[in-house]
């Protein structure tokens, strides 16, 4: 059964999208830690991340720096975090967080945005992606 990552990958599920290539997503998470909270997702459904051939494993990471490079462009804050918990969902993601205090990490304290919100934020981000 696929996962909602593979769905929001197929166009099943709408996202706020802010990077995409060959092999990965880039999407804003709905129920973000802090705004700007971004996930970074490779397109093949693989459960952990350390199951990923080591290849496909440094893209990800590649990927993962230029997301949080644009995002650290876009949203004021200290730095980027970057997490790997994979228990929500069986689907390989990297959680990029803006930070600005260590309650931003906690996956306890949520931000709210409207979809307006998230559809701005998305287009700035995508923006910071060549620069």
């Amino acid at each position: 059964m696929a996962t909602v990552f593979t769905k929001i990958i197929e166009g099943e599920i709408p996202s706020y999208k802010v990077a995409e290539d060959d092999n990965f997503i880039a999407f804003l998470d709905i129920n973000p830690n802090a705004k700007g909270h971004t996930l970074c997702v490779p397109k093949e459904e693989v459960d952990k991340i350390f199951e990923m051939g080591e290849h496909m494993y440094l893209q990800l990471m590649q990927f993962s720096r230029k997301v949080a490079k644009a995002l650290e462009k876009t949203v004021a804050c200290k730095r980027v975090g970057m997490a790997v918990v994979g228990l929500e969902v069986p689907h390989v993601h990297v959680h990029l967080i803006p930070l600005n205090d260590m309650d931003d990490f906690r996956f306890t304290k949520k931000t709210k945005m409207t979809s307006e919100e998230f559809e701005k934020l998305a287009e700035a981000i995508q923006e910071k992606m060549g620069s």
